[in-house]
């Protein structure tokens, strides 16, 4: 996982992306959510989206998702969701799994003891392959 920390801002977003058919994932954690940050995101997981392969990312219409200063690598389709529809977006679910089992109920010491977690809980989702698969698979993508 690619961490940026700012240590002077008391902010932490994660932004990930999963592929449920193979498995495995991309995240970052960001001191900030912009264009900028966006751009870094689409940069990383361009480079994990397998030679010869494109990835179609479903995503919400947050303005830094679709705004005009947005660099989309070749490999890569943005497809944005209708609005208010987060139960179409399998993200939504991972990052319910991660609050429910790393990240919840929790008091974290400081700033680097939330990126630490957040981290971990990455981390240890990507090593359970199957487990993304088992959260973001959805019928309505395949077709059955």
């Amino acid at each position: 996982m690619m961490i940026l920390n700012d240590s002077f801002s008391a902010a932490c977003y994660n932004s990930g992306v999963i592929c449920p058919q193979e498995g495995k994932g991309a995240a970052m954690v960001l001191p900030f959510c912009n264009n900028a940050a966006m751009n870094l995101h689409l940069t990383e997981i361009s480079g994990m989206v397998s030679p010869g392969k494109h990835a179609v990312l479903l995503l919400n219409q947050a303005g830094w998702h679709l705004s005009g200063a947005v660099k989309v690598p070749a490999n890569i389709t943005l497809l944005p969701l209708p609005p208010k529809c987060p139960e179409l977006n399998a993200m939504e679910n991972i990052w319910q799994f991660m609050r429910d089992n790393w990240l919840s109920n929790r008091v974290f010491r400081n700033h680097d003891d939330i990126v630490d977690h957040c981290c971990r809980a990455w981390n240890s989702l990507i090593s359970q392959p199957w487990r993304i698969m088992s959260i973001g698979l959805r019928k309505w993508v395949r077709g059955y």
